[in-house]
């Protein structure tokens, strides 16, 4: 299998590594989709991280744009890390964490959504409070009720937990700390969180976990917010992975939830012949439904979908998925429906409405 070839239906820079999706918002008849960025090199950590930027209208036909955020002052010049964008009065805001000797949150604005301008009075957030750690990074912010949160995702040490931290503004650019919005025990810290109004005053918060055991899972939960305390209804993991990491949610131009993720993860980091093969899963819009959170293929992806793949068997309690260089995949359970997207090496596969979601790559 050639994992070189271009893909179809997948964005992916032109040359440089990509990771996180960054930035995921719908901006003056756009999506825009920005990304961690290593422009001049194929593989990770030979320069400093940047945030890449690509833009669409249909999320099929991309448009590469320059690279939006580079590390340029001294609370960013480790690199510019992972992040959200929000909307307010006809401009672009996007939050990132900016590395230095310390993390913290910075912000950079524009008005035609491709040449941004750092806030001067950046480090708008200069370091975590006590109920955080050095961990401290990924802030995503949202608006509702007419006030602006931010999660940002951290760690605490002392009680080896993974929280997100929640903060609030009334202008974007002066934020108190007010409480911790999560908490995940036996962890070492949350990773890349999204914060989303949906309707009828509830919200969607989603989060990366990593284990001590370094593992990590995904989770999203719906539920309100009340007092700086998120009250969950209803949580799910059903994206699978395995080769997948940092998925973010945003909203869509007509409010839908959606969710996108990047494709493979860190373990293939110079996999194919020095050539990054990352990219960007096609969106997924969130639904909740029976008791369970899904992610289904947003409507503009939804024609690219088969029930059946060379490399997919189905069995009597499931289906295998063979790779090349790996054991095969197994889902254990009954399959009423198997929709699949294959881009060359790529392989999206969504089990009974989305109720569970692999991403892999076929090797």
């Amino acid at each position: 299998m050639d994992y070189t070839k271009p893909l179809h239906y997948h964005y992916k820079p032109q040359s440089g590594w990509m990771n996180d999706p960054n930035g995921l918002v719908y901006f003056k008849g756009y999506y825009h989709a920005f990304y961690q960025h290593a422009p001049h090199h194929p593989i990770p950590w030979q320069e400093p991280m940047c945030w890449g930027h690509a833009r669409t209208k249909d999320f099929l036909t991309w448009e590469e744009l320059p690279v939006a955020l580079a590390p340029s002052l001294p609370y960013d010049g480790g690199g510019c890390w992972s992040g959200t964008a929000i909307v307010k009065d006809e401009k672009l805001y996007l939050f990132y964490a900016g590395i230095a000797a310390e993390s913290t949150v910075a912000v950079a604005v524009s008005e035609d959504g491709v040449h941004f301008e750092k806030y001067a009075g950046n480090p708008v957030i200069a370091t975590y409070p006590p109920e955080g750690g050095p961990d401290f990074r990924d802030p995503a912010v949202c608006c509702m009720d007419g006030v602006y949160y931010c999660v940002v995702a951290s760690g605490h040490p002392a009680t080896q937990t993974a929280r997100l931290l929640l903060y609030r503004s009334a202008d974007l650019l002066e934020w108190e700390f007010m409480s911790v919005l999560g908490e995940w025990g036996n962890a070492k810290y949350a990773e890349c969180p999204s914060f989303v109004p949906l309707k009828d005053g509830k919200c969607l918060l989603a989060t990366s976990v990593c284990n001590l055991d370094e593992t990590h899972f995904f989770q999203i939960m719906i539920g309100t917010l009340e007092n700086g305390q998120f009250h969950c209804e209803l949580s799910d993991r059903f994206d699978k992975g395995p080769d997948q990491y940092a998925g973010q949610v945003f909203s869509g131009a007509d409010g839908t939830p959606l969710l996108m993720t990047w494709i493979p993860g860190w373990k293939f980091a110079g996999f194919a012949q020095g050539i990054d093969v990352g990219c960007l899963s096609i969106p997924r819009e969130i639904v909740a439904e029976n008791g369970h959170i899904c992610g289904r293929p947003a409507k503009e992806v939804a024609h690219l979908l088969k029930n059946a793949d060379p490399c997919v068997t189905v069995t009597d309690n499931g289906f295998t998925v063979e790779r090349t260089a790996r054991p095969p995949l197994v889902h254990e359970g009954e399959v009423q429906e198997l929709q699949i997207l294959r881009d060359e090496y790529i392989l999206e596969i969504f089990v009974n409405g989305g109720e569970t979601v692999y991403s892999l790559l076929l090797c």
